[in-house]
This record gives structure tokens, C-alpha cells and sequence, in this order.
């Protein structure tokens, strides 16, 4: 099984845990097995059946481009980060 490594803000779901075992092929399985285990994880992550925009995935230190398709290994370590925004420079200083 991967494991999963749990943003602060998500930890209210899994009594505070850190890392959980979670099964999957792909990012959409992985995220069904953590609702399963923590009831109310999908909604944190997907939106529309995809990984919200405002959620980076990040498998094996790899940033993830197939949203719930993307490929989980059987010792993969996946993180659900929030995602970072802006990187345009202010104009006026």
C-alpha cells in the first residue's frame, strides 16, 4: 500500500495522523480508499470527479500532471499539497 502523507489542515479527518496506508492503482482509488478509511476525504480533494485545482498531488517527488488517472505504486509516497498560486511579479515594486 502507498502512503500518504496528510496536510495539516486534512489531519482533523484522520485523528491527527501524519502518514496513512491507503491502497490504489491511481490517484482517484487512492482517494476512494482514504474515504473509505476517513469519511469526508474526497470531498476535501476533488471537485467535479477531479483533483481540485487548488490541490497539487505529488507521487514519489514527482508533482503529478494526470489529476485522478495518474499511476500509484505499490510503495509509492504520495503527498496532497495545497497549490501554490501567483509567481507573477508585482509591476509597481
Amino acid at each position: 500500500m502507498a502512503t500518504v502523507i496528510i496536510p495539516a489542515q486534512l489531519r482533523k479527518l484522520t485523528g491527527g495522523k501524519d502518514r496513512v496506508k491507503a491502497k490504489g492503482r491511481n490517484v482517484r482509488q487512492l482517494i476512494e480508499d482514504l474515504d473509505r478509511q476517513f469519511p469526508g476525504f474526497s470531498e476535501q480533494l476533488l471537485q467535479d470527479g477531479d483533483v481540485k485545482p487548488s490541490i497539487a498531488v505529488s507521487i514519489d517527488g514527482e508533482m503529478g500532471t494526470g489529476g485522478v488517472l495518474e499511476p500509484v505504486g505499490e510503495d509509492s509516497e504520495v503527498f496532497f499539497l495545497p497549490a501554490l498560486g501567483g509567481g507573477r511579479e508585482n509591476p509597481g515594486g
